[in-house]
């Protein structure tokens, strides 16, 4: 946009009418695509064994478009498996999980109907799913300048349900640990040491990271159980011809695929590493939050969900959601063996690389950067991203400079003012000079009063659903990150 400004010799204010017409523009594509695709249809899924494997496929459709067909394989060779891939509860939880993939494929055209051919839903049922939707993809409508409203930017249509199935759920007494890679599964992975006969870990599609990770907390390649979930390439047909495109719940996806796995195997914990800050969303005053589905109120409402609709034996709930970014940040700065492994970066994911441009690098270094020398923080990424002056605009957004924080899963912009006020105040004490982006932010914020005051440190977020036989782990955590331990 730079280069444009530059070119054109572009001025803010056309540049706000070129945003303008943009929105306008996707707006009337909306509506336009809304009249020509009438109705989506969920007409069913099919779930066989073949060898080691087991293969769950979807059957999508939108009217007087096009069919769509995404794919989900999971590793059977490690699991031992309690409880067989297709029985009717079974079958419940991949509707469920039909019934969260098939976003992905609505918003293309968003078509005003959603036809269930496959499965019951009640009133109760169809609120949680709209309002799975509807949060879900705030920042899709807000991203595409698309004005829709929670009522009418979708019906459900879909029988009454059956009752729950009757039939033992064969409870092996494990625990399912989600591991996306990062720091904050790391943390987990530590927590629940003391629980390490009972953990596997679960990985969606193949990560370096995930899996480094996992053998830096102990665990073998027989302990982790991957799930390759597969996009049709029809929807990236669509995309590339102009239809609508943008951000999905993915977090949803990974509680009904981890609690298909759960249920394959007989773990009664789904073990999640969601943080209180994901419930913070982007912009203040709206709905839109990136992180919808890792918020409590999505935990929440999932495990409600999961009760009446599914299983009452398997628990979902996040380890973690006492915690804020900056506690989780200076309990990982302790555990040296995951510091090379662990990658947060989604541009360098594929790569497993820290691409070191992006809002979620430049996030971490900061959150960490009071609790890691120098030296080992530019160890981590390769350099030291306090230092690029040319990473501004995103550091604007992170730190509350601008309206809009980036749509990454980063933490709130209290906790990163509080830890960059510390990292400032501890170059000082050191005579140092301070690094580009560092020398900027003291220049705009009272430092001393920032770093003065540590609640950030000491906070403990009471809205969680953590089972009593691990709460001693959290309140060991927080007795850390508050300093009095």
């Amino acid at each position: 946009m730079k280069d444009i400004r530059r070119f054109l010799k572009m001025d803010d204010n056309i540049l706000l009418w070129k945003d303008r017409f943009d929105r306008m523009e996707n707006q009337q594509k909306y509506e336009a695509f809304r009249r020509a695709y009438p109705a989506f249809y969920y007409h069913g899924f099919s779930v066989s064994c073949t060898g080691a494997e087991i293969h769950v496929r979807y059957d999508f459709e939108i009217e007087n478009l096009c069919a769509f067909h995404p794919t989900l394989r999971i590793n059977a060779a490690v699991l031992p498996i309690k409880n067989a891939p297709d029985t009717l509860a079974a079958r419940r939880i991949l509707f469920g999980l039909g019934m969260v993939e098939l976003i992905s494929y609505w918003k293309c055209a968003c078509p005003p109907r959603v036809i269930i051919e496959c499965g019951g839903l009640d009133g109760e049922d169809r609120d949680f799913w709209k309002k799975l939707y509807f949060n879900g993809l705030g920042e899709f409508f807000y991203r595409n300048g698309i004005e829709a409203d929670p009522d009418s930017f979708l019906t459900i249509e879909a029988p009454q349900p059956e009752p729950i199935p009757a039939g033992a759920f064969c409870n092996a007494h494990l625990n399912l640990i989600p591991v996306g890679g990062g720091k904050d599964s790391c943390v987990t992975l530590e927590l629940m040491r003391a629980f390490h006969a009972q953990n596997r870990l679960f990985m969606v599609n193949f990560q370096d990271a995930r899996d480094q990770c996992a053998l830096a907390a102990g665990y073998t390649e027989t302990d982790m159980i991957h799930v390759l979930r597969t996009i049709d390439p029809a929807l990236l047909e669509r995309n590339r011809e102009g239809f609508l495109n943008g951000h999905t719940p993915f977090s949803a996806i990974v509680a009904f695929l981890g609690f298909y796995t759960a249920y394959l195997i007989g773990a009664e914990h789904i073990v999640l590493s969601n943080e209180s800050s994901a419930n913070e969303g982007n912009i203040s005053g709206s709905h839109v939050n990136h992180q919808y589905s890792k918020s409590f109120a999505f935990e929440r409402d999932f495990q409600a969900y999961a009760h009446k609709n599914l299983l009452p034996d398997i628990h979902y709930f996040s380890l973690l959601r006492p915690f804020n970014e900056l506690q989780i940040a200076k309990f990982f700065a302790a555990l040296p063996q995951y510091h090379t492994a662990f990658r947060s970066c989604n541009a360098g994911s594929k790569r497993n690389v820290w691409c070191c441009n992006c809002a979620k690098c430049l996030f971490v270094c900061g959150i960490l950067s009071p609790f890691l020398p120098p030296e080992q923080l530019a160890a981590v990424f390769g350099e030291n991203l306090l230092e690029k002056g040319s990473l501004r605009d995103i550091f604007d957004g992170l730190v509350g400079f601008s309206p809009v924080k980036p749509f990454e899963c980063v933490g709130t912009q209290e906790e990163l003012c509080f830890a960059l006020a510390l990292t400032v105040r501890h170059y000082r004490s050191r005579g140092e000079t301070l690094p580009a982006l560092l020398d900027y932010y003291a220049q705009h914020v009272d430092i001393e009063a920032l770093a003065a005051d540590d609640s950030p440190l000491k906070a403990f977020n009471a809205q969680h659903q953590i089972p009593a036989v691990f709460q001693p782990y959290i309140k060991e955590m927080h007795r850390y990150a508050a300093g009095l331990a």
